[in-house]
């Protein structure tokens, strides 16, 4: 076939070539190596997501001499010689580093009991309270809490828990814990501190 007039014509060894067929192949060629790949590019601009992270947070229970009534749910032996402590926070939150609660606590409530079974004298102090993720969810493996007893500012004993009862966001869970303490630390006890750990966690 003859070209028309005033048409330009390359030729090769494949036949002919239009101009306007030349540039679109060249176009094509550096459009091939300037733009990225989809593929690639998800996998360049990936990044590890950030997460939100709680802040430490503490709280003072007053400790008092109290009756022993109302704990027969943690079965001591209760006799006349029993000496109980107790003391309550009714709310405690947990902040976020951005300043958004993550985490909440109610009912707090601190029992110590000095009684003798089996004719030995011991002293316990029971932690007892709700837990509540508040639109975040705990770790597998979480880091729990820390408490200290204190007689004025002096520190006595320091308590630790490895992990809170805690396994879905969003729902009220109930978590006790028990520590033996010596004799002497618990007679001189007026108020611990309760210590809420820092701990990353997942956004829900």
């Amino acid at each position: 076939m003859r070209p028309r007039c005033g048409s330009a014509m390359k030729i090769h060894s494949g036949g002919p070539v239009r101009a306007w067929e030349t540039d679109l192949a060249r176009n094509m060629r550096n459009a091939a190596h300037t733009r990225p790949f989809g593929r690639v590019s998800y996998i360049e601009e990936y990044k590890e997501p950030i997460l939100p992270s709680l802040q430490e947070t503490r709280a003072v229970v007053t400790l008092a001499p109290a009756k022993s009534s109302g704990l027969a749910d943690l079965g001591a032996p209760l006799d006349d010689a029993a000496v109980v402590k107790k003391g309550r926070i009714h709310e405690y939150l947990q902040h976020l580093t951005d300043g958004n609660i993550g985490r909440r606590f109610q009912d707090i409530r601190i029992i110590g009991i000095k009684t003798v079974e089996a004719g030995v004298l011991s002293a316990k102090f029971f932690v007892q309270f709700e837990v509540f993720g508040d639109n975040t969810a705990a770790p597998a493996n979480g880091v729990g809490f820390e408490a200290a007893l204190f007689a004025g500012e002096r520190p006595l004993a320091s308590l630790s828990s490895s992990s809170l009862f805690l396994p879905y966001a969003n729902f009220w869970y109930p978590n006790r814990f028990v520590f033996e303490v010596p004799i002497d630390d618990f007679d001189q006890a007026d108020r611990l501190e309760f210590i809420a750990k820092p701990e990353d966690v997942r956004a829900v």
